[in-house]
């Protein structure tokens, strides 16, 4: 061990001007709209009582949401909130790879709730795409492997499944005609 004090981000959350914080392209995270006015009045009653979890991209200097995406939401489409929060969401910030800011939004969402079905099978199929395995895909997303095998299917991509071993346990007999 390097001897280096772990420190969960939630310790250093930094007050980000929303203008510099944008959705990330994957979330497959879905609320209704009774939600939806449940997340604003507790914001409205409780102030942002969670920080939005943020990977910083220092090529575009912006803030690419992890986690936090309907929080953000409520900023973005509710003024008092804007005018009362000066334009300014607590964030916290992770450093990771994409994929592995995939997963963390998937942990997070379904530690919490439920997601858009669609949505998860083009999560599934971008990081078989860039090299993740059906076994790295359980493991940080805490799938099953019947659910990412029903993931991929939904898809419809022979590609997600080339690295599958088919049996032999039928063989189509051809028929005289």
């Amino acid at each position: 061990m390097s001897g280096k004090i772990y420190e969960s981000p939630a310790y250093k959350v930094t007050p980000i001007p929303i203008e510099k914080i944008i959705p990330n392209d994957y979330n497959p995270n879905a609320v209704a709209p009774p939600e939806m006015r449940l997340l604003y009045d507790s914001i409205k009653e409780d102030g942002y009582t969670m920080p939005i979890v943020c990977y910083y991209s220092k090529e575009k200097d912006v803030y690419v949401i992890v986690d936090g995406f309907h929080r953000y939401r409520v900023m973005k489409e509710h003024k008092d909130i804007y005018e009362r929060e000066h334009g300014m969401l607590p964030v916290t910030v992770i450093e990771k790879s994409l994929s592995n800011r995939m997963a963390s939004t998937i942990r997070h969402n379904r530690a919490r709730g439920s997601h858009d079905v669609d949505l998860m099978s083009n999560i599934v199929k971008e990081l078989h795409e860039i090299g993740r395995s059906d076994a790295w895909i359980a493991k940080h997303m805490g799938m099953s492997k019947d659910e990412i095998l029903r993931l991929k299917q939904i898809t419809g991509l022979a590609a997600l499944f080339r690295d599958v071993n088919f049996g032999q346990a039928w063989k189509p007999i051809e028929e005289d005609c």
